[in-house]
């Protein structure tokens, strides 16, 4: 079971990290670690500058214990000329201690100026390293850009040779069907003078060639007869009309 939970999670950890690397944007991700640099270097100006505070807190503070110590051997050379030894002596006591107090503050000081040289020299390092990180990301944003602003006119490439492909294809089927409807006219126009098709203004509504036979043995029929009727009017010897004998003789004239 434990077998199982470790592939899944390392299946889940592919898959999210395959899509971050799809959604992530070289530029943004870059700017953000220049940003977070940026932070970086005014976290340590701003740690240079308190312990620039304290030392000069500290230097007034030193300034003051100076003054008090020539105060206090002043005071105490004041007391013994006056005979004062007593009081002479408890200045120059508390002169000690100011003393003391003064030399702690120095070594104060010493500390915080080594310390400032320290975070100084880092500050520097710092910002050369931050300005060699700022060059080197509008390098690599730019070769990035020309990169993507490439594949999209090469994508852009591809579908207008896919699409001058199936215009191609289409093109090609409209002729083949141009050319097979020229030959059908052809062949129509042909068989037409042939005689292979009907005249349909001959047929009645609904003939087919049976139909037209009959009507054919029909229409004989009847002039047969009429044919045996005028026979009959003009008489048994089937002599010709008087229309037919001068149209004969005017022929003959």
């Amino acid at each position: 079971m434990a077998g199982l939970s470790g592939r899944m999670s390392t299946v889940f950890k592919a898959k999210v990290s395959k899509l971050l690397d799809r959604t992530e944007d070289p530029g943004e991700t870059l700017e953000y670690g220049y940003q977070k640099q940026i932070e970086l270097l005014q976290n340590v100006k701003k740690g240079i500058a308190d312990v620039v505070t304290s030392k000069k807190r500290i230097q007034m503070q030193s300034q003051k214990l100076e003054q008090q110590v020539v105060k206090l051997d002043t005071q105490a050379r004041q007391a013994l000329s006056q005979g004062k030894e007593e009081l002479a002596r408890t200045a120059l006591e508390r002169k000690t201690v100011a003393q003391s107090e003064l030399q702690s503050l120095d070594q104060q000081v010493t500390e915080l100026e080594s310390q400032q040289a320290q975070l100084t020299e880092k500050e520097k390092v710092m910002r050369q390293k931050i300005e060699a990180f700022r060059t080197k990301k509008e390098v690599i944003k730019a070769q990035y850009s020309a990169a993507e602003a490439q594949v999209k006119i090469s994508e852009a490439a591809s579908g207008v040779g896919e699409e001058m492909a199936d215009l191609g294809l289409a093109m090609q089927r409209a002729e083949e069907k141009t050319e097979n409807m020229r030959a059908r006219a052809s062949a129509v126009d042909e068989l037409e003078q042939a005689g292979a098709f009907d005249d349909i203004t001959q047929l009645g509504p609904g003939q087919d060639d049976i139909d037209r036979e009959l009507a054919e043995l029909s229409s004989g029929s009847q002039v047969d007869d009429e044919l045996s009727k005028m026979k009959a009017e003009l008489g048994s010897g089937g002599g010709e009309s008087p229309a037919l004998e001068e149209g004969s003789r005017e022929q003959q004239a």
